[in-house]
């Protein structure tokens, strides 16, 4: 497959996971959800490893950062995104998660000494601009602060800086295992961390309740979003230059916007769109210095 082509089916796979996730949650708990794509995403990626003749288990010196690895990024991280789509939309989740690689410009800054110059620093207040716009839809005062919704897009907000934080913590392991056994290391520990819950709470025995829908969706996020989606992604950014691969990553939330008002009837308010255009025009700025 053309290295392009897997960036670009891995945004349209990530994109349309919110909405996936958004259908989902209103037939089973989050906890429930996230511990069946865990499962999924886990036995997909093992035999992807074992398909390939690459070993499945990973070095013993590796344990403990793909263990924080699957903490942060599959059992803190999914959940967190799942809980806030059972509170705001679909549409607001794809517009405010295109924020990701403010933090990330942020968190090099102060780890790695990168000088913030003045188109980072434009980009970075546009950025902001775009999100308050988005989570506030315009107004600042303190009641829209109460509601659901804006709940729901401070904790999607919160997942940003959550993802930030896992590409810093899991850039040395996945240098040196390999995307494919370095995700896939992190979702068995993610996995792990999660089934406890999953049975003690009862939410395994939920399964029962999903329909046909719920069933793809939940097939769809574990398979697709959480297992090719990443091999695809990291396939090609081992061919092609990380700037080009990172480029495909400003129409996720346009596909997210098209999947939504398609497939969830979500409605679009003008300021919402009006502060998705800014928050983008900030991370391409930010990209671009």
């Amino acid at each position: 497959m053309p290295p392009r082509v897997g960036a670009f089916l891995a945004v349209v796979f990530w994109g349309v996971s919110f909405v996936a996730t958004k259908a989902v949650v209103r037939e089973i708990s989050p906890l429930a959800l996230i511990f069946a794509r865990a499962s999924l995403a886990t036995v997909f990626l093992t035999a992807t490893l074992a398909w390939r003749g690459q070993p499945v288990l990973p070095p013993r010196d590796t344990l403990r950062p793909l263990a924080l690895m699957g903490f942060v990024g599959v059992a803190v991280h999914q959940v967190l995104q799942a809980y806030a789509l059972t509170l705001t939309s679909a549409v607001n989740t794809g517009w405010l998660i295109g924020l990701t690689p403010i933090w990330s410009a942020i968190l090099a800054a102060i780890t790695l000494k990168e000088r913030l110059g003045p188109g980072k620093v434009i980009g970075l207040a546009l950025g902001f601009l775009g999100a308050l716009l988005v989570v506030t839809r315009g107004s600042l005062r303190a009641t829209p602060l109460a509601l659901p919704g804006t709940r729901g897009d401070l904790l999607i907000l919160a997942s940003t800086v959550n993802w930030a934080v896992y590409t810093i913590l899991g850039h040395e392991t996945l240098r040196r295992l390999g995307a494919a056994r370095a995700t896939a290391g992190a979702m068995l520990f993610g996995w792990a961390m999660l089934a406890p819950l999953a049975i003690a709470s009862g939410a395994v025995r939920t399964y029962g309740q999903l329909s046909h829908t719920g069933v793809a969706g939940v097939l769809f996020l574990g398979i697709a979003s959480s297992g090719l989606g990443y091999l695809f992604w990291y396939g090609a950014l081992a061919r092609i230059e990380a700037s080009r691969v990172a480029a495909f990553l400003y129409i996720e939330p346009l596909v997210t916007l098209a999947a939504a008002v398609a497939l969830l009837a979500e409605p679009v308010a003008l300021l919402t769109v009006v502060g998705g255009v800014l928050l983008l025009s900030g991370v391409v700025l930010v990209q671009r210095a």
